[in-house]
C-alpha cells in the first residue's frame, strides 16, 4: 500500500505527465482552409438543432394532432448525415481525431514529428481511396445507365433526392478532407522539428 502524496508531490507529478488540450480551434496547420472548415461547422451544428426540432414537431403533429408530415423524419435524416459527414472533417482540422496516445507520448518530439507526418500522409492518400469509392456511388446515384441526369431518390411517399445530395456532399467532403491533409502535411514538413 502506498502512503498519500502530499500536495506539492502531486503536482510535481502532474507536471511531468503530457498533457492533451482541448483544442477549440484549428491546428496552425490546417492553415485557411482548417479556418473555413471550422467556421462553417457551426451550420452543421445549427443542422443538428434544426432535426431535432423537425422531429419534435413531427411528435406533436402526428400524435396530439393527428396530422403526421412526409417529411420531417427524412429530412431530420438528411441534416444529421451531412452533420455527422461534416464532423470527420471538422475533426481533422482540429486534430481531434484517434491517437494512442499511450504511444504518442512515449516518443521523443522527432519521433512524434515522423509519426505526424506518416499519419497525415496515410490520411490523405486514404481520403483520396475514399473520394474515389465516392465518386463511383456518385455516378450511379446522380447518372442514368445512359448518361442522363436522374437524381436517386428516396423511394417514399415525398421520394426527394436527399440520396443523391448526401452521396454528392460525401464525394466533395472527401476531396476537401484530401486537401486537409495535404496542406496539413505541407506545414508540418516545414515546421521546423526539436530534439528531445
Amino acid at each position: 500500500m502506498s502512503r498519500p502524496q502530499t500536495p506539492e508531490a502531486q503536482h510535481e507529478l502532474a507536471a511531468e505527465l503530457p498533457t492533451h488540450e482541448t483544442r477549440e480551434t484549428p491546428i496552425p496547420e490546417a492553415g485557411l482552409l482548417g479556418r473555413w472548415i471550422d467556421r462553417l461547422g457551426h451550420l452543421f451544428a445549427v443542422g443538428i438543432v434544426a432535426a431535432a426540432l423537425f422531429l419534435l414537431m413531427e411528435v406533436f403533429l402526428r400524435y396530439a394532432l393527428n396530422a403526421p408530415t412526409i417529411w420531417a423524419h427524412e429530412t431530420a435524416t438528411f441534416l444529421c448525415g451531412l452533420a455527422f459527414l461534416y464532423g470527420g472533417l471538422f475533426c481533422v482540422s482540429r486534430d481531434r481525431h484517434i491517437r494512442v496516445v499511450m504511444l504518442y507520448d512515449a516518443l521523443p518530439a522527432r519521433g512524434r514529428k515522423a509519426l505526424d507526418l506518416f499519419i497525415s500522409l496515410a490520411s490523405m492518400i486514404a481520403s483520396g481511396f475514399f473520394a474515389y469509392a465516392a465518386w463511383l456511388m456518385l455516378t450511379k446515384a446522380v447518372w442514368s445507365p445512359a448518361g442522363d441526369l436522374r437524381l436517386e431518390r428516396s423511394g417514399s411517399a415525398w421520394n426527394p433526392p436527399l440520396p443523391a445530395y448526401l452521396k454528392i456532399f460525401l464525394f466533395v467532403l472527401m476531396l476537401v478532407m484530401c486537401a486537409q491533409f495535404a496542406v496539413i502535411l505541407a506545414r508540418q514538413l516545414r515546421k521546423p522539428g526539436k530534439d528531445s
